[in-house]
């Protein structure tokens, strides 16, 4: 017997696996440990309140980019079951 797929209970499981997935991504691909990816994501205050943002290099910045298509291409041709064919 074939249990019908809740679509609501899938997408939303889905959706709020993408940041975790996501950052284990960047992190495999910019050999960054965990402490590090959040260390690079937070902006420093100075004693002036001024904001210092982490440098990230090109090809850092390059990588993530790939990531973040590659994790969205990735949920959206998974949600495309739920489509309609036109």
């Amino acid at each position: 017997m074939v249990v019908p797929i809740n679509l609501l209970q899938d997408v939303h499981s889905r959706m709020i696996n993408l940041p975790i997935y996501f950052r284990e991504r960047v992190c495999e691909e910019c050999a960054w440990s965990i402490p590090t990816f959040y260390r690079k994501m937070r902006n420093i205050l100075k004693p002036g309140g001024d904001k210092i943002m982490p440098n990230l290099s090109n090809a850092e910045k390059e990588k993530i980019i790939a990531v973040l298509d590659e994790v969205y291409t990735s949920f959206w041709e998974y949600c495309e079951k739920y489509r309609k064919k036109r």
